[in-house]
């Protein structure tokens, strides 16, 4: 991560060189008062991480311990949340980036810092979708041998590779 400057409790703005070679000052907001949830429905979309409601994703947002918003000039390019219990485990998870911006290492820098304010925790875990696993494991997290899982729609699990049907 690149310099950062602590403005309050909530922002933090970097001055970061990626790997594009540009130069970036994003907004780093870890609370989410100021967020528009069709913003956030939108840049899902875009991830492509799916359809993602935005009354849903307040409920999901405000039910986290943890989260992460990230700005370019007041537009929302990446985020992540932490599910956390404050003790045992941190789910982290719904980390996206939008297109334009994969690969400069925002996502990255995403998860370093829900890792971060998951610290403390006996154990932290995400779950990868098919072909993104050698991303986290750099980030030092390392497969699950037991993980099980319930989905709502397990049709839609299986077709994305998330779990088998045995």
């Amino acid at each position: 991560m690149g310099s950062a400057i602590l403005l309050s409790k909530n922002v933090t703005l970097h001055a970061v060189e990626y790997s594009k070679e540009i130069i970036l000052k994003l907004e780093w907001l870890y609370s989410q008062d100021k967020i528009n949830w069709e913003e956030l429905s939108d840049l899902y979309k875009a991830a492509p991480l799916g359809n993602k409601n935005p009354e849903d994703l307040e409920k999901a947002f405000s039910n986290s311990m943890f989260k992460c918003f990230v700005f370019d000039n007041e537009k929302l390019i990446g985020v992540g949340r932490g599910l956390a219990d404050g003790v045992d485990c941190s789910y982290i998870c719904d980390v996206a980036v939008l297109p334009d911006y994969q690969g400069t290492g925002i996502g990255k820098d995403i998860v370093l810092n829900l890792v971060e304010l998951s610290k403390g925790h006996k154990k932290i875990i995400l779950y990868a979708y098919p072909g993104k696993e050698s991303f986290y494991k750099k980030l030092g997290f390392k497969q699950m041998n037991t993980a099980m899982a319930i989905f709502e729609n397990l049709d839609n699990a299986v077709e994305l590779g998330l779990v088998n049907e045995s």
